[in-house]
């Protein structure tokens, strides 16, 4: 008989934090995210071996939480323990349902997999004491071995037939350039203490090598055996990705298709928005001339160090003007970092969360991509997405009440379309409370908006070869009804978005490699928005939204199967 996940037969909490604690065990790359275990110098094992004993953790913990609802159908009647009952339960089947169909074999994307979880590592890490870089000094060591299995996993999924496009395995090569540029390890070791130079320098060595031995892999022997994998992969993976970003069975139905034409309504409605905006700010332009000339001719920020210092005030000022108003704050809650993404990110700016034990807050990353002047209006409404009222005070808060919930249901357990929907609608919610007053800073919020919906349009469009629209213009006006390819989303970005060429081309390959994420905002923004107005019309006159909002951000993760409906009860 194994040994239960969480110790013992009791509750769905219990179980879900059983889960964590094992996943810590195995992935210490987990633990150091949630700020604990911090004496762990290990990395996880990246092999094959790595994949399947994360499987056989899934399949015990859910047979472990059936037998804990089996002995006590009652549980459920508490909310908390059926919203994590329900949360377990769908995570881990999406997780399973993902590992037998060998998704782990391909993880390969300009975001998120696993060669870039090995850095990002080291950016979480303590590094205040001697004793905290003896640890870094130990784990950076251990680069080469986790990239070995991690390349023992690739060549299985080759073996396999399991490969990922071209323009994915590319993108991560000129990655990886980037950060031997640095290199990147060398930098990390060189803020160390001059008491551990010799063996700092030494890890550094063997683990730039290491990714160098990454990228030359990728280059030389991955990226021929890849050539002919397409871009788009196909509705049945694409309906399996989807589930696990969104939390929901997208692909039964014609679940799709409705976001798919959604997306286009939002496309459509927000660019009317958008051409007001642009009458207002330049009379007689469009929206892409306005933008173009609030580049060129806006409030801008010069110097690298400068914008962050104006981010972090952008913070700290909504913090001081929404607490105590639209929210209440714990003080832990209060402290969050502006930071600067290290060469070699994606082009999108990001957020991570703070410790179990606010020990390391949350912080904002913003990739400079090489400038060194920053017009702010299309970086207000984002950071408003990012940091405050957005990511952070979501993430944070749930690390607040971890303890009143499970420690599962306020990290592991997160869905993107309720982290991204929260962060969607606090960007709108900073629209309705008028705080969008730089100048520009409202088509900025409408671009990031307009952003998200053609995310929904492209990204269901390309991976399901879906017609376009016959109201197309632009670009696709002579293409109406013919498939979505990557190359016609890349125009319809183009004609309709303000951001630079980089940032549009990395989107297109972060699309193609992380089918389902990109429709999460969108759909997520959409659950919440119908929450929010179901438990308004269920209140009436005595709808709280301070009250709302922090009932809402202390119930844990939700997928869309549940979050609108959960919301509304609130």
């Amino acid at each position: 008989m194994s040994v239960p996940v969480g110790g013992s037969v009791g509750t769905p909490r219990r179980v879900a934090d059983g889960y964590v604690d094992a996943v810590c065990d195995l992935d210490p790359i987990v633990a150091t995210s949630l700020g604990t275990r911090p004496g762990d110098d290990r990395l996880p094992d990246l092999g094959p071996e790595g994949l399947a004993a994360e499987a056989d953790l899934t399949r015990r913990t859910l047979a472990e939480l059936d037998a804990v609802l089996t002995a006590d159908p009652s549980l459920v009647d508490d909310p908390v323990e059926r919203r994590c009952a329900r949360l377990l339960r769908e995570r881990l089947g999406a997780e399973l349902a993902a590992h037998e169909a060998g998704e782990g074999f391909r993880a390969l994307s300009n975001l998120f997999s696993p060669v870039h979880s090995v850095r990002q590592v080291f950016l979480l890490m303590p590094t205040a004491t001697d004793d905290d870089w003896a640890v870094v000094a130990r784990r950076m060591a251990r680069i080469p071995e986790a990239y070995r299995g991690y390349l023992d996993t690739l060549r299985e999924g080759a073996r396999r037939g399991l490969l990922v496009a071209p323009r994915q395995v590319s993108t991560v090569v000129g990655q990886l350039d980037e950060w031997l540029t640095g290199p990147f390890f060398g930098g990390v070791a060189a803020s160390g203490p001059d008491a551990l130079r010799g063996e700092l320098d030494a890890a550094a060595r063997s683990a730039d090598a290491a990714v160098a031995e990454v990228r030359d892999f990728l280059r030389d022997t991955y990226l021929p055996q890849a050539e002919g994998t397409p871009d788009a992969v196909g509705r049945d993976r694409y309906a399996l990705a989807a589930r696990r970003w969104n939390g929901s069975d997208l692909g039964t139905g014609d679940g799709l298709e409705e976001a798919y034409a959604w997306g286009w309504a939002e496309h459509r409605r927000i660019l009317a928005e958008q051409r007001a905006e642009a009458e207002a700010l330049r009379p007689g332009s469009g929206p892409r001339e306005a933008m173009a000339w609030l580049d060129e001719h806006g409030p801008a920020v010069d110097g690298v160090e400068a914008v962050r210092q104006r981010l972090q005030a952008m913070m700290d000022e909504a913090i001081a003007a929404l607490d105590g108003t639209h929210f209440d704050l714990a003080e832990p809650v209060r402290r969050v970092e502006a930071m600067i993404a290290p060469p070699g990110s994606a082009a999108a700016p990001y957020y991570t969360r703070p410790a179990l034990d606010f020990s390391r807050p949350g912080r904002t990353w913003l990739p400079t991509l090489g400038r060194e002047r920053f017009p702010l209006w299309d970086l207000v409404s984002i950071w408003y997405h990012e940091g405050v009222p957005g990511h952070h005070l979501q993430l944070a808060q749930w690390v607040y009440v971890s303890g009143d919930l499970s420690t599962y249901q306020t990290s592991l357990g997160s869905v993107s379309a309720n982290v991204e929907g929260w962060a969607l609608y606090a960007e709108r919610l900073m629209d309705e409370l008028g705080y969008l007053t730089e100048p520009g800073a409202r088509m900025g919020y409408l671009d990031a908006q307009q952003l998200r919906a053609i995310r929904v349009v492209i990204d269901i469009g390309m991976h399901l070869g879906l017609p376009v629209p016959d109201d197309a213009e632009g670009a696709l006006a002579g293409h109406r009804g013919r498939p979505w390819t990557p190359e016609l989303a890349r125009a319809f970005a183009g004609d309709h978005l303000g951001s630079d060429p980089a940032f549009l081309d990395s989107e297109l390959i972060r699309y193609l490699g992380l089918p389902g994420q990109a429709i999460s905002y969108k759909l997520g923004e959409r659950a919440w928005l119908a929450g929010r107005a179901a438990a308004q019309r269920a209140r009436g006159a005595d709808f709280d939204l301070k009250a709302w909002h922090m009932a809402a951000l202390s119930q844990g993760s939700l997928g869309l199967d549940d979050l609108e409906a959960e919301l509304a009860q609130l």
